[in-house]
Parts: structure tokens; C-alpha cells; sequence
């Protein structure tokens, strides 16, 4: 089975909302097994949604259609879908009934423009919205299936979890399932270099790299008729892969690289201090985000000026006149100062230059230099990044995640 996506809604075409729907619902077809080649947005006009409708159901067998199914004039959808398919609206006592309700619970009188969502195709299947007053819809005519979403993701999400996806899941014998692996300081080319054979030849199951600031994501998919198949099948090439490039590896699925340090941290009994200039507390929020990161996370440093990094950390002054802020000494001082300034068993920091201003001849937008220390070990590392000022802040403090993770390794 073919599906394809119909967005509704003028706000989408003028980049007013971001079409989140769509990501979601590819995301569940892909899980489902049914195949997705085409999605359309298109705004609140009739003509041009019944024009879409017509194309897409000569390449799909399933239309899915989200927003476009409130009380207002411009609320087209429902219209457009029963017009194609030669079907009349009817009102629904049912329908009717739940959306007074609905309104009597939130102390406010219903409107009466909204009495229209109780108007359905007739012989539609009716999917009912726990979360707002829009029903979901699905009308099965001509071997096309076309199923009506209320546009809001809070009522969209839930409705196609509950409904949608159990009614989908007779339409294909076959899941897709993947498998994510985490790449952290090593770019996209270069482990498209590194895997050449297996992306060249790969069959079952399939490879696809995805860029990221400072990280990269494999995944690895499969279609299969059964979870335990398509492990066996992921486990194999995840252990190829992990023979060829394991040690740039840090996590799989939806694990973050914050979320891998604290558990190492964890299983080390170890806490983490960290001093932060370009990234301005960015590391300490990612870390932070973590549940149970107060058992590992002792304590951080925002020192954005070099009388801060002098008072708080005990950078000397002759380090920064001689060197600069924005050095390895400076950095081997900020991650020196917030391990002796801490509790912590070991410390990282970050200084470098986020742009768009403060570039020098020798020192570029986005000259980052990361230290780390314990109490036998001092070093720092350079980093150059491109991009804007929050792409370069991002890719910053990855890589001194990285550089802790790496330290952890063998510490």
C-alpha cells in the first residue's frame, strides 16, 4: 500500500507553523510498513484541494489528510474529500452531542459555527477526538481510503495512535524497522569513507548517514515480518559497523550524549565540574537535563569576561595577555580552575570565539579550544566550526562532551 500526506492550511505555505504533522505521520507509515512518495501542503482553498486530491489519489491508496476541519469558512477539508468521492455531509446527533459536552466542561457556550464538525460523510468511519472538537474521519470508497485528521498535534497525535495505526496495521504484513548509531567527533564524509563497501553493496538492510551539528547519525533499516527477524539482521550490521568506526560511537537510538556521560559518571562514581565562556552555560543545561545528573554534576562556571575568569577560576593574567582568552593555555587554566574550585574528580571548559563579531587574523569565528583535567591529567584541544552563532555554540559543546567521554573511557 501507497500513502500520501496532505497538509492543510494557508499558515503552513506562509511558514507562519512549522509542519510538524508531517515528519510525525512519515515517521508511523515508515514504522507501519506502508510505503510514503509524495506529501502536499496546500492552503484553505477549494479548488486547489480538490486539484491535490485528484493527483494524489492517482498515485496513492491512501490519503491522509491533517487540518482543514474546524467551524470556520476557511475549514475546507471535509468538503473538499466528499466532493470527490460523491459523498453527502449529514449531521451526526452523536458528534453534535460531544462537542456541547465538550464545551459545557470548559464553562463557555458553544458557538454555534461549531455545529458544522458534526456534520460527517455519510457511511464514514468516526474517530473521536478526546482532546478537542474536530472527529477524525475515514471514508473508504473506490479501493481509496481517505482519513481526516484534525491539524493541532495535541488532538492529531493521540486520535492516530489510537485509531489510525490499528486500522492501518491490516494493510501490510511488513514493519520497517531500524536502528540508530550515534557518531560523535567524526564528520559525515568521513565515515561515508569508511563504511564505502557496506553503503555501496548494502541490500538488507539498508544504511542512510544524517548531519548533524558536530554529530552524525546512521541508520539501519529493515523490512520485516517480525521484530525478532529484523533484530537479528540489525544486530549484524551494527557489529560491522562498530568493527570499523566503534570508537566514534557513543550511542544508539534515542540516547543522547549527555545521557551516556551521566550514566558513565554513574557507573564510575564520579562528579563533573564545568567552566564555560563562548558556550554560556549551554553544557551545564544539557547536563542538567538529565535525570539524576545531581548525583554526578557538582558544579559550573559562567566566566564570559577575563576578570571572571581570574576571579572565579584563577586564570592568571599574564596567560591571557600573553595567550589570549581564546587559547590552550587559557582553556587548560578554566578546566584547572573549576576542578580545584569544585568537588569534582574531573573538569572541562570551553572558550572560543562564536561570532558574528570578535574574529581576528589568527583567531576565526569559530576557534573554540576545549580543556579538560583531573588531578593527574591537564590538556586541551582545538576546535574550528562553521556556521552561525547558535550552530557554533551547539557544535561547541558537543565536542567538549566528547572530550569528557573520551577521557571516561579511560579513566
Amino acid at each position: 500500500m501507497v500513502a500520501e500526506i496532505i497538509c492543510v492550511g494557508t499558515e503552513l505555505l506562509l511558514g507562519q507553523i512549522v509542519n510538524t504533522n508531517a515528519q510525525y505521520l512519515s515517521q508511523k507509515l515508515a514504522e507501519l510498513g506502508i510505503d510514503l512518495y509524495f506529501q502536499t501542503t496546500v492552503g484553505d482553498n477549494l479548488i486547489r484541494l480538490k486539484n491535490a486530491i485528484e493527483i494524489a489519489s492517482k498515485r496513492a491508496d491512501i490519503l491522509i489528510f491533517t487540518g482543514g476541519l474546524g467551524p470556520t469558512s476557511d475549514d475546507i477539508t471535509r468538503e473538499a474529500v466528499c466532493e470527490y468521492f460523491g459523498k453527502r455531509l449529514i449531521l451526526d446527533q452523536e458528534i453534535l452531542h460531544r462537542i456541547e459536552n465538550y464545551f459545557k466542561r470548559i464553562g463557555v457556550k458553544m458557538p454555534e459555527i461549531n455545529k458544522k464538525q458534526a456534520y460527517v460523510p455519510e457511511g464514514a468511519i468516526i474517530l473521536e477526538n478526546k482532546h478537542g472538537t474536530a472527529p477524525g474521519l475515514i471514508i473508504e470508497e473506490n479501493n481509496k481510503i481517505a482519513i481526516l485528521l484534525p491539524g493541532p498535534p495535541f488532538e492529531m497525535q493521540p486520535m492516530f495512535e489510537e485509531y489510525v495505526i490499528p486500522y492501518l496495521e491490516r494493510f501490510s504484513n511488513q514493519k520497517i524497522f531500524s536502528r540508530v548509531l550515534k557518531f560523535v567527533g567524526i564528520g559525515e564524509s568521513s565515515i561515508e569513507e569508511r563504511l564505502k563497501d557496506l553503503i555501496e553493496n548494502q541490500t538488507d538492510p539498508s544504511l542512510a548517514l544524517y548531519a548533524k551539528p558536530f554529530e552524525v547519525e546512521l541508520r539501519i533499516s529493515t523490512k520485516k515480518s517480525s521484530k525478532d527477524l529484523a533484530k537479528d539482521l540489525l544486530d549484524q550490521m551494527e557489529s560491522r559497523v562498530r568493527a570499523l568506526l566503534g570508537e566514534y560511537i557513543y550511542g544508539v537510538d534515542n540516547q543522547t550524549l549527555e545521557e551516556v556521560i551521566v550514566e558513565m559518571l554513574m557507573q564510575k562514581g564520579l562528579k563533573v565540574s564545568v567552566a564555560e565562556s563562548c558556550t554560556g552555560g549551554l553544557i551545564c543545561n544539557k547536563i542538567t537535563n538529565v535525570p539524576g545528573a545531581s548525583n554526578v554534576f557538582d558544579r559550573g562556571f559562567i566566566t564570559y569576561s577575563n576578570q571572571a575568569k581570574i576571579k572565579e577560576l584563577g586564570v592568571s593574567d599574564q596567560a591571557l595577555k600573553n595567550f589570549g582568552a581564546v587559547s590552550h593555555e587559557v582553556a587548560k587554566q578554566m578546566a584547572l580552575g573549576a576542578l580545584n574550585n569544585s568537588l569534582a574528580d574531573i573538569a572541562i571548559s570551553t572558550t572560543g570565539i562564536a561570532g558574528p563579531t570578535g574574529a581576528t587574523n589568527t583567531k576565526p569565528v569559530g576557534l573554540v579550544y576545549v580543556g579538560i583535567a583531573t588531578k593527574n591529567y591537564v590538556d586541551s584541544f582545538e576546535f574550528r566550526f562553521s556556521g552561525d552563532r547558535l550552530k557554533i555554540k551547539e557544535s561547541a559543546s558537543k565536542a567538549a562532551l566528547n572530550v569528557l567521554r573520551r577521557a571516561l573511557i579511560s579513566y
